[in-house]
């Protein structure tokens, strides 16, 4: 049986928090807690004229990769509802296929 996780190329994200809001809607989780959390790495000047600033979302252990709806057919509520359309649920085995394709994207297995 395959196992299934998602894939996030944080090179386009963008940090407007839509999977985070998703994720609490959909499991029903109150202030403070996530199933996907958003987090910020930066900004600091690493050269002249160069910046770091990126924005990862991860996985918590509340995350259930929406069980429940993609029972139903459907995808992930984060994956659903990602304004820059950086993120893709599927098995493991074809995401990490598509992991050869550019850096930047981390893949998480949460089964």
């Amino acid at each position: 049986m395959a196992k299934y996780g998602l894939l996030i190329d944080y090179n386009w994200c963008t940090g407007c928090h839509s999977c985070e809001v998703a994720c609490q809607m959909e499991l029903g989780l109150p202030v403070g807690q996530y199933g996907i959390k958003l987090t910020e790495l930066g900004p600091w000047e690493y050269a002249p004229g160069k910046w770091q600033l990126t924005y990862v979302p991860i996985p918590t252990d509340q995350c259930t990769l929406c069980d429940k709806r993609v029972a139903m057919g459907k995808i992930p509520s984060c994956v659903q509802h990602c304004q820059a359309k950086c993120m893709q649920y599927g098995p493991l085995e074809e995401l990490s296929k598509l992991l050869l394709d550019h850096p930047k994207q981390v893949l998480y297995s949460l089964d």
